[in-house]
């Protein structure tokens, strides 16, 4: 069944064009999920300003010293500036987003911290094409981002090749309750905003099991951010594994 009638390259530049905005202002996005995000004071002022998240995929784990969390989407930072101070100097914090102006942006406030988050690397790159080794990761986070990307089977079979045996992926992400209607799938601004690129629960356990994972978990948040939209819509935590048993970070070899 066709999904939606917006080209992928539609798809893309919208997104873009949002969030090369939203790096250069100082207002964070569309989920406002900043509220739900309480991990310390660990994360510069610079990435709180553009937090763009619906949830926190950081209370999902419990990521120990020498581990590797990779964050998809990272935009300004927000997640791997804090999964850095938890990781600690012998672990790695990597972030990944496709908006050069979000890496960019996210590189200049490490800079200026430096040498405190020295652990911490923003690379460009798609979340579909992950710019990263196979089975070099631990977690896999991602607060608000997968719902964004056209292709959501590539993310989930990206992550779980990164992700070492036993690894974990931990999202916030918008999810819906039933299918909308190929006219809401089709709004421009709403794909944008984190709302028509959204799946069902249903539909994002499958796409995950496709990928290889098990141990599905899916929990809704919030349904407060209804806005003006006809069917129903929650920030959610969904949390799965790769199969096999996890090496001790100890174990792990550098990237």
């Amino acid at each position: 069944m066709k999904r939606i009638s917006l080209s992928e390259l539609e798809i893309r530049k919208a997104v873009k064009e949002r969030y090369s905005k939203i790096a250069a202002s100082e207002s964070d996005s569309c989920c406002r999920g900043s509220e739900l995000v309480s991990i310390g004071d660990a994360a510069p002022a610079e990435a709180l300003s553009v937090d763009a998240g619906c949830g926190s995929p950081l209370k999902l784990i419990e990521p120990g010293r020498g581990d590797v969390v990779l964050d998809l989407g990272s935009g300004g930072g927000i997640d791997v500036f804090r999964a850095s101070a938890l990781v600690g100097p012998s672990g790695r914090a990597i972030g990944v987003d496709a908006t050069p102006e979000m890496v960019w942006r996210a590189r200049e406030t490490k800079s200026k911290y430096s040498p405190r988050y020295q652990n911490a690397e923003f690379r460009l790159g798609e979340i579909e094409h992950l710019p990263v080794e196979s089975g070099s990761v631990d977690y896999v986070i991602s607060n608000c981002v997968i719902n964004l990307v056209p292709d959501k089977l590539a993310v989930f079979r990206e992550s779980n090749r990164v992700l070492r045996k036993g690894g974990t992926l931990a999202v916030a992400d918008v999810t819906l309750q039933s299918e909308m209607t190929e006219e809401a799938r089709a709004d421009m601004d709403s794909w944008s905003a984190c709302i028509a690129g959204a799946l069902t629960d249903a539909e994002y356990r499958k796409k995950l099991r496709q990928a290889g994972f098990v141990g599905i978990k899916i929990e809704h948040v919030s349904d407060s951010n209804i806005g003006r939209y006809p069917f129903r819509y929650y920030s959610s935590h969904i949390k799965a594994r790769k199969a096999g048993d996890r090496v001790p970070s100890e174990s792990h070899r550098s990237l």
